[in-house]
């Protein structure tokens, strides 16, 4: 028997548009994503439903096509590529240099070196040119690991705009000249296990953990502790869709998943902090996502905030959510786009276009991220039967 028993069968059904074929999971999704990037506007907020969904967005292409949108970029006015001159006397350069110098274990099993170091430095660059052009952000140890997956994902140029976005959106309260907003997320953490089982946090009250084993998570997105990349891709899909502070919601409920295994242990802060910062290797992740996200819907940041507005500074992150949400429901398609700053298409012939087209996605396939990049840009030319096909 193979692995697709009556449960997996049960997800196929036909599409409209499809002439009547029984569609996998995945061509499902394929679909849904193409209807929703060519809408004008673009339809985010089913790009939102899409990723947070099970199964999230399943691969590299798509999520090309689908991250810029969350994060409103436009693929085609994207930042320079980073120079080497913003690395000359920049006050994070050495600092930096050393986190990314240690990061060997991010990187795919068996690359070989001379691409590792290529992409090691572009990591750098990549830095720099965020923090050079936010001068008011402040380097932390562990933002290299947001950088790293979005430089593998999407490539230097578009993993550097996205970069910038999140920096002054999402990871904001974590680049303050001090830690004291970082604290006030870590804060919420207890509130939200509280609300949930206060057996529990009784438990973690007595043991005095405290909050300090989930700092890793919530400032590098789970990057620094998980091993398995696609399980991070995974949460990136679900946090990129999400309110700022679902990370924090996120190890709430992986700390709630995990209950029985706290509360038989010992009730102290060695014990509880060792079996807490140790995730195991096969937690479930799609469980996990689906009930952290029931969680924001039962317990809404800014009801979270609101309880403890008058005891701490209040979200940066979260306060600049509302914008982005906004500007992003007014995104157009990316073919409108592309058009808006190419040539008339009567400038080549038909067949002198398909060459060119072809010529540049072979030539941009040869470096790492640049394939999806082609992708992004090209895509959504594709009707859904080319996106059938697909998978």
């Amino acid at each position: 028997m193979s692995g697709t028993g009556p449960g997996r069968r049960k997800r196929r059904s036909s599409v409209p548009g499809t002439g009547g074929r029984s569609l996998s999971w995945r061509k499902q999704k394929s679909v849904r994503i193409h209807e929703a990037l060519t809408r004008d506007p673009v339809d985010v907020e089913t790009l939102r439903e899409v990723a947070v969904s099970e199964g999230g967005l399943f691969c590299q292409e798509i999520r090309c096509r689908v991250w810029p949108k969350l994060l409103n970029i436009n693929v085609f006015c994207l930042p320079p590529k980073p120079g080497p001159a913003i690395r000359a006397n920049h006050r994070d350069y050495n600092q930096v240099l050393m986190d990314v110098r240690r990061s060997l274990k991010r990187f795919p099993k068996g690359m070989a070196e001379a691409e590792r170091s290529v992409l090691q430095e572009q990591l750098i660059d990549m830095i720099l040119y965020v923090l050079h052009s936010h001068p008011e952000l402040h380097y932390y140890q562990g933002f290299h690991d947001i950088a790293v997956t979005l430089l593998l994902t999407a490539g230097l140029r578009l993993g550097t705009a996205m970069l910038q976005t999140l920096s002054t959106h999402h990871l904001r309260d974590f680049m303050d000249p001090t830690m004291e907003r970082t604290r006030n997320v870590l804060s919420y953490l207890m509130p939200l296990i509280q609300s949930e089982s206060p057996a529990l946090h009784h438990f973690l009250l007595r043991s005095e953990v405290g909050c300090i084993f989930a700092l890793s998570w919530l400032i590098t997105w789970y990057g620094h502790v998980l091993s398995n990349f696609h399980q991070v891709l995974r949460l990136y899909d679900f946090f990129l869709a999400s309110h700022p502070l679902t990370p924090v919601y996120c190890a709430a409920q992986m700390v709630l998943m995990r209950e029985g295994e706290v509360l038989q242990g010992d009730c102290d802060l060695p014990g509880v902090h060792q079996l807490l910062s140790r995730i195991p290797s096969d937690f479930p992740y799609e469980t996990l996502i689906s009930r952290t996200h029931n969680l924001l819907q039962r317990h809404p940041p800014p009801e979270l905030e609101r309880q403890t507005s008058l005891r701490h500074l209040k979200s940066i992150s979260a306060s600049s959510f509302r914008s982005l949400v906004i500007s992003s429901a007014h995104q157009r398609p990316d073919i409108v786009l592309r058009q808006q700053r190419s040539p008339p298409s009567s400038v080549l012939p038909a067949r002198s276009q398909n060459t060119l087209v072809k010529l540049a996605v072979w030539g941009l396939s040869a470096s790492l991220g640049a394939a999806a990049l082609a992708v992004t840009q090209t895509a959504l030319e594709w009707g859904p039967d080319v996106l059938l096909g697909l998978f």
